[in-house]
C-alpha cells in the first residue's frame, strides 16, 4: 500500500510521491502506469526511510502533464485514484487512462470508454484500439459526454423513466452537435459507434458493488444487437457482454428462452466470431429442443491457458451474465439490484459445458445457488446432480440413430453384420469412444487424433471391440495404450510427430493407396485415412476436416487441421456419421451427398446432447417447485432424476430417430416436391428468416437444373430445422398453447415417474407453452413432411396453428399412430423403399383430410370437439371399407394390397394401410350423416354406389398427375379435387333425400338416375369425351362443370 501526493511547482512541473511500505517497487513497472496517465516523467529520487516497524520506500517523481490538461486542483484526487487502480490491476495500462487528466474523468468512467473499444474490436470495427484513445484525448468533452450518457441511462437512483429519456435526448442532442465539429470521418465513426452501442445497451453491472463496497472487478453490459448496425450477421436477440482487465466474454442469445454452451476460448483476437459460428450450428441443432440457440465463450488475458485462472474467470464471467438477469421468487419477477432496465422481464438463462469447461457445471450452479437463481441446478446441466453425458454415451447414440438409418437404406443391418470404419478421435472421448463401442461389428481400420495415427487393416470384429472397451475404461487413454498383440498385420500405432510413416501392402489395400506407396508423412497418411474407401467414416473429433472443392482453407476457418483437409467429391466412404462439431462444411456435405454419399449433417446427427440437456433442464425446473413446496426433499429428488437417466435416453433418441426418418421421406420426394421446395426456400428468404447463402442453399439457378435429384439430406437437414423454428417462433405467439387438450402433450413430454407423481404441478410449468410448442411443431413436421404446413398454409390460407390444430384431429380420428408404430417395428424386416411407401401413403391422407378440416370449419379448430364429432362415424366404417367400395374402385383398392403384400408388407398392415389412403371421403360420409341426422352406414353405401358410377377414383388420379410448378397449378389441383370430392357428397345427400330409405343402396341410385335422366346422359357424355382427351387442367375443369351442373340440376327436381 502507500500514500501519493501531487505538488505543482511554478513550470508546470508535478512532483508526485508514493510511499510504499514493506517493499519496494519496480521502476520498469512504475512508469508505463505513469506514462498511461498522459504524463511525461523528467525525474524520479528514490528513499528509504527506516522506522520501527519496518522500512518506507519513498518515490519523488517530477512529472510534465500534458498540454490542455484539467485544472490539477480539480483532477487531483481523480490521478492519484487512476494510479492506484492501475497499479493494484484493477485498471488496465493504456491510453484511456489519460482522460483522467485530460478529460476530467474518474477511473472507473475510463473504464466504461475501454470496455465498449473491447467490445467494438470483437465486433469487427477496422479501427485499432491506439486509435480509439486518440480520438477521445483529441475530444475529451465528446468522451465526458458520452459517460454523462451512460451514467443518466444506469446510475440506480429516484430519476424516473421520463427524466432519463427526457434528459438523454437532451445529451444525445448536444453529442450530435459536438461531433459535428469532428473534422475526420474515421474518427467520426467511432464517435458515433460508441453513441450507438451506449444507447443499445439495456443494462449493466457497473454499479453494483462487492460486499466490502468496492466496485466489482467486472462490468456486464446487456446489448440489444438488433440496434447495432455493425455487427455481422446473424444478429441475436440478446448479448451480453463482460468486461475485465483478466478476461473479456460474450453470451449471444436468439431468443428469450435460448440455450447452448459456454466455451473456454483461445481466439483472443475475435473469440465473438468464433461464438457466432458456433451459435448458427446451435440455432439449427435446438430446432429438436425448447431453448433456440445461444452460445458463450470467454478468454484470459493475463495467463493464457492456466486452468486455475481459467476457473476464477468463468466464475466472474457466469456471476457478471447472472447479474443483469432478472431473477423469480414466489412467482414474481425480481430485477436485479442497482441495475436500471431498459428492457422487458428477462429471466431466463443457463449455460452447458463446451470446449474447455466440461467439467465446469458444478461451479455454474454454485454461483446460480449463491444468487438465489430461480433455476437453481438447473442453470447448468450435466452436473453432478444432472445427466452425464459421457457416462449415458448419448451424444453417440443419436449420431448412431442416423448411421442406422443409413445403413438400413443400404440393406446392411449395422447391429448383425461386420462392417469397416475409419474415424477421427480415440478411446477416451466421449463421442468417439461411446460411438466405436455401439456394435459388436465394427471393424475399425483406421483413425487418428491429435496425437496418434491408428493402422489395423484386417481387425476380427470381437477381439478389437474388446480391446477398445478396455481403453475407454481406464482413467485416460491414447491410441499408444492398445495392445500391439491385438493389431493385425500390417498396421501400427504412429505419433503424429513422425516423419514419415511406413505402409505396409495392408494398409495399402485397406486405405485404398496405390501399390508403389511405401511411405507417407504423417499428413498425407491423415487425407488418405479420411478417404479411405470404407463402409463409414465416423467423427469424433474436434476440426473441419471436408470441405468443397469450390472452397478455400482460409473460408473453412480451421487453421490447424489445413494440411489434411479434403474435399467432399473425393470421400469414398458409404457413409458419414458426425459425432462431433462442424466436421464438415455445409458445401462439402452436399457435395459429398451429390457424389451419392449419404450424410445428414452435425445438427442432426449430434442433437441428442443438447436434447438431453433441455430435458434436464424442464424436468429440474418442475421437480425444484416439489422441493420448495416441501413435497420432495433435494436428496429424494436426485434419486428419482437418476432413476429416469434411461427413460430420459429414450426419449431423446426418439427425437434422432424422428428427424433421420423425416429426411429420408423428404428424400424420397426430392424431385416431385422440387417446385414446392424451391417456393419455400424462397418464402423464407423473403421473410427474412433464412440467410441462404450463409446456410448454403443452392440459389434458384442451381435448383432449376436438378429436376432429377432435388435437394440432397444435408440441405433438406438445414431445411427442416429451418421450418420448424420459424413454426414454433409463430405458433408461441398464437393462443394453441394455451389450450386445455395440450396439457397431454405436456405430460408426455416428461418420464413417466413424474407423469405418475406430479402431472398436477405440469400446467403450472414454467415453459409450458414452449414445451407444448416444440413437441407439437416437431411432431407435426416429422410426420406430415416438411413442407407439409407450407403447402396447406400456400392453398387454403389456414394459419400455420389451425394446421398443426388438424393435424392433431386427423391423427386421432384415423388411428394413425397405430399403423406408424407397425411400419417402425418392421426395421431391418423389410425394405426401408417399403416402409417410406406406406409413410407416404399415410400422408397423402393427412394432407388431404387437413386440408378439408381447416376448409370447412372455422379457426380456431376445436380439436377435442372434432375427434369426438368425426371419430365413432370414422372408426365404425373404416375396419371394412374394402368391401364398402363398388366395381373398378373395389378392384383398385384390392390390387393396391396385394401390391404391398408381394414387397414383403405383412398382409394385415397393407390392409389397413390401403384402407387409410382410400378413406379421406368418409369424412364427407360422417359430415353429411351428422347434417341429415342419418346413420352412416346409410350415407356410407349410397355414397360409395355413387362414387364407382362416376369413376371418381380415376378421376382423383389423373387429378394427381397434374404439374404443380407453381403455386397457380398447385391451388387449381387443390381446387378440382375438392369440387369433385363436394359434388360427390351433395350428390350423396341428393339421392338419400330424393328416395326412400326402404331400397337398397344400389336401386336408390338408380331410382334418382330416372328422374334425372337427361342432366345424367350429359354428364356421361362428357366422361366419354374426357377419356378420349389429354386429361389436362382444361378437360377436367370442363367435365367437373358438367358434374357440378348435375348437382344443381337433381337439387332442383
Amino acid at each position: 500500500g502507500g500514500g501519493r501526493g501531487a505538488d505543482v511547482d511554478d513550470t508546470m512541473d508535478v512532483r508526485f510521491k508514493v510511499y510504499r511500505y514493506g517493499e519496494p517497487m519496480m521502476l520498469s513497472a512504475v512508469l508505463p502506469v505513469l506514462h498511461s496517465l498522459g504524463v511525461r516523467v523528467v525525474d524520479e529520487h528514490p528513499y528509504e526511510v527506516d522506522r520501527i516497524d519496518g522500512r518506507v520506500f519513498l518515490y519523488d517523481f517530477g512529472l510534465r502533464l500534458p498540454e490542455g490538461h484539467q485544472e490539477l486542483a480539480e483532477v487531483r484526487p481523480h490521478v492519484e485514484n487512476a494510479f492506484a487502480a492501475a497499479w493494484r490491476g484493477e485498471a488496465e495500462v493504456d491510453g484511456f487512462n489519460e482522460l483522467v487528466l485530460r478529460g476530467g474523468l474518474t477511473w472507473r468512467q475510463a473504464v466504461v470508454l475501454r470496455a465498449y473499444a473491447k467490445y467494438l474490436r470483437q465486433a469487427g470495427t477496422v479501427f485499432s484500439q491506439e486509435y480509439m484513445e486518440h480520438t477521445f484525448i483529441a475530444y475529451p468533452r465528446i468522451a465526458a459526454l458520452l459517460v454523462e450518457l451512460f451514467e443518466v441511462r444506469f446510475a440506480p437512483g429516484a430519476a424516473s423513466v421520463e427524466q432519463r429519456r427526457e434528459r438523454s435526448g437532451e445529451l444525445v442532442t448536444a453529442i450530435g452537435e459536438a461531433l459535428d465539429e469532428v473534422a475526420s470521418l474515421d474518427q467520426d465513426r467511432i464517435l458515433r459507434s460508441y453513441l450507438t452501442l451506449i444507447q443499445a445497451t439495456l443494462r449493466t453491472s457497473f454499479y453494483q458493488k462487492r460486499t466490502d463496497g468496492r466496485p466489482k472487478s467486472y462490468v456486464a453490459f446487456k446489448l440489444d444487437p438488433q440496434a447495432i448496425p455493425e455487427l455481422p450477421a446473424p444478429r441475436p436477440k440478446f448479448e451480453i457482454f463482460v468486461y475485465s482487465p483478466r478476461f473479456e466474454g460474450v453470451h449471444l442469445r436468439f431468443g428469450p428462452v435460448a440455450r447452448g454452451g459456454l466455451r473456454w476460448s483461445d481466439r483472443r483476437e475475435d473469440f465473438r466470431t468464433e461464438v457466432l459460428g458456433l451459435v448458427k450450428a446451435q440455432m439449427v441443432k435446438n430446432a429438436v429442443i425448447v431453448p433456440v440457440g445461444a452460445k458463450g465463450g470467454f478468454v484470459l488475458k493475463r495467463k493464457p491457458g492456466d486452468r486455475d485462472e481459467a476457473i476464477a474467470c468463468y466464475r466472474e464471467f457466469v456471476g457478471a451474465m447472472l447479474d443483469v438477469t432478472d431473477n423469480i421468487v414466489a412467482g414474481e419477477i425480481v430485477p436485479p439490484t442497482d441495475v436500471v432496465r431498459h428492457d422487458g422481464d428477462d429471466p431466463y438463462l443457463v449455460v452447458a459445458a463446451d470446449k474447455g469447461t466440461a467439467t465446469f457445471s458444478d461451479i455454474a450452479n454454485e454461483i446460480s445457488a449463491a444468487h438465489r437463481f430461480w433455476l437453481g441446478d438447473a442453470f447448468a446441466s450435466g452436473g453432478s446432480a444432472g445427466y452425464d453425458h459421457k457416462k449415458m454415451g448419448i451424444t453417440a447414440r443419436g449420431a448412431w440413430e442416423s448411421v442406422k438409418r443409413h445403413f438400413r437404406e443400404l440393406g446392411h443391418d449395422t447391429q448383425t453384420q461386420d462392417f469397416t470404419v475409419a474415424g477421427v478421435g480415440d478411446m477416451s472421448g466421449d463421442v468417439f469412444g461411446n460411438g466405436m463401442l455401439l456394435s459388436r461389428h465394427i471393424r475399425l481400420v483406421a483413425a487418428f487424433d491429435h496425437r496418434h495415427i491408428f493402422l489395423d487393416p484386417a481387425p476380427d470384429a470381437a477381439t478389437s471391440w474388446d480391446e477398445r472397451k478396455r481403453l475407454f475404461d481406464l482413467p485416460r487413454s491414447s491410441w499408444e495404450d492398445y495392445d500391439p498383440e491385438l493389431i493385425s498385420a500390417g498396421g501400427g500405432v504412429y505419433p503424429r510427430t513422425a516423419k514419415s510413416v511406413p505402409i505396409s501392402p495392408q494398409v495399402r489395400t485397406v486405405l485404398g493407396l496405390d501399390d508403389d506407396v511405401t511411405r507417407l508423412s504423417p499428413q498425407e497418411l491423415m487425407k488418405a485415412i479420411l478417404t479411405a474407401p470404407v463402409d463409414l467414416f465416423w467423427n469424433g473429433g474436434i476440426g473441419t476436416y471436408v470441405k468443397a472443392s469450390t472452397q478455400t482453407n482460409a473460408e473453412v476457418g480451421d487453421k490447424s487441421n489445413d494440411a489434411i483437409r479434403v474435399d467432399g467429391r473425393n470421400l469414398r466412404c458409404r457413409v458419414v456419421g458426425e459425432g462431433g462439431n462442424l466436421g464438415c462444411t455445409q458445401l462439402g456435405r452436399i457435395e459429398y451427398a451429390l457424389a451419392g454419399g449419404r450424410i445428414y449433417t452435425d445438427f442432426i446427427d449430434n442433437a441428442a446432447g443438447v436434447d438431453c440437456s433441455d430435458h434436464e433442464v424442464n424436468i429440474k425446473i418442475l421437480l425444484n417447485t416439489a422441493v420448495a413446496d416441501g413435497v420432495l426433499d433435494v436428496a429424494e429428488r436426485d434419486e428419482l432424476l437418476a432413476e429416469m437417466t434411461d427413460e430420459v435416453a429414450e426419449l431423446v433418441l426418439r427425437d434422432n430417430y424422428d428427424q433421420a426418418r423425416a429426411i429420408n421421406n423428404a428424400q424420397a420426394q426430392a424431385s416431385s416436391l422440387l417446385p414446392v421446395h424451391r417456393r419455400m426456400v424462397n418464402e423464407l428468404e423473403r421473410a427474412g428468416q433464412l440467410d441462404r447463402a450463409l446456410e448454403a442453399l443452392p440459389p434458384d439457378e442451381e435448383l432449376a437444373v436438378r429436376g432429377e435429384s432435388g435437394l440432397t439430406a444435408p440441405e433438406f437437414a438445414v431445411l427442416l430445422a429451418y421450418v420448424k423454428i420459424v413454426l414454433e417462433r409463430e405458433i408461441l405467439a398464437e393462443g394453441l398453447a394455451d389450450e386445455e387438450w395440450t396439457t397431454d402433450v405436456l405430460v408426455n413430454y416428461f418420464p413417466s415417474p413424474m407423469r405418475q407423481r406430479f402431472a398436477d404441478r405440469m400446467a403450472r410449468h414454467r415453459l409450458r407453452r414452449d414445451i407444448v410448442t416444440t413437441v407439437l411443431v416437431n411432431e407435426a413436421i416429422n410426420r406430415g413432411g416438411i413442407s407439409f404446413v407450407f403447402r396447406v398454409v400456400e392453398e387454403t390460407a389456414a394459419s400455420p396453428a389451425d394446421v398443426i390444430r388438424a393435424y392433431v384431429v386427423v391423427r386421432d380420428v384415423f388411428g394413425l399412430r397405430e399403423v406408424w408404430d407397425s411400419v417402425e417395428a418392421l426395421d431391418n424386416k423389410i425394405s426401408p423403399e417399403l416402409q417410406t411407401s406406406v409413410y407416404l401413403d399415410t400422408r397423402r391422407l393427412l394432407d388431404r383430410a387437413v386440408r378439408w378440416l381447416v376448409t370447412n370449419r372455422r379457426s380456431p379448430i376445436d380439436v377435442p370437439a372434432e375427434i369426438d364429432r368425426l371419430r365413432s362415424g370414422v372408426a365404425r366404417l373404416l375396419p371394412d371399407l374394402e368391401t364398402r367400395f363398388h366395381g373398378r374402385e373395389r378392384e383398385s383398392l384390392a390390387a393396391h394390397i396385394d401390391t404391398m403384400t408381394a414387397r414383403g408388407l405383412p398382409r394385415g398392415l397393407a390392409e389397413q394401410a390401403t384402407r387409410l389412403m382410400y378413406s379421406f371421403g368418409l369424412l364427407d360420409v360422417v359430415e353429411t350423416a351428422a347434417a341429415s341426422g342419418r346413420d352412416v352406414d346409410e350415407v356410407a353405401s349410397v355414397y360409395f354406389v355413387l362414387s364407382d358410377l362416376f369413376r371418381v377414383d380415376s378421376l382423383l388420379s389423373k387429378i394427381s398427375l397434374l404439374p404443380r410448378e407453381d403455386r397457380w397449378q398447385t391451388l387449381a389441383r387443390m381446387a378440382l379435387r375438392y369440387d369433385l370430392y363436394a359434388a360427390l357428397a351433395a350428390l350423396t345427400a341428393e339421392v338419400l333425400d330424393s328416395t326412400p330409405d326402404s331400397l337398397s343402396a344400389q336401386d336408390r341410385v338408380r331410382e334418382w338416375e330416372q328422374s334425372n335422366a337427361t342432366s345424367i346422359h350429359r354428364a356421361r357424355r362428357a366422361m366419354g369425351e374426357f377419356d378420349e382427351s389429354r386429361a389436362d387442367l382444361a378437360a377436367l375443369s370442363v367435365l367437373l362443370r358438367q358434374i357440378r351442373t348435375l348437382v344443381r340440376t337433381s337439387a332442383a327436381a
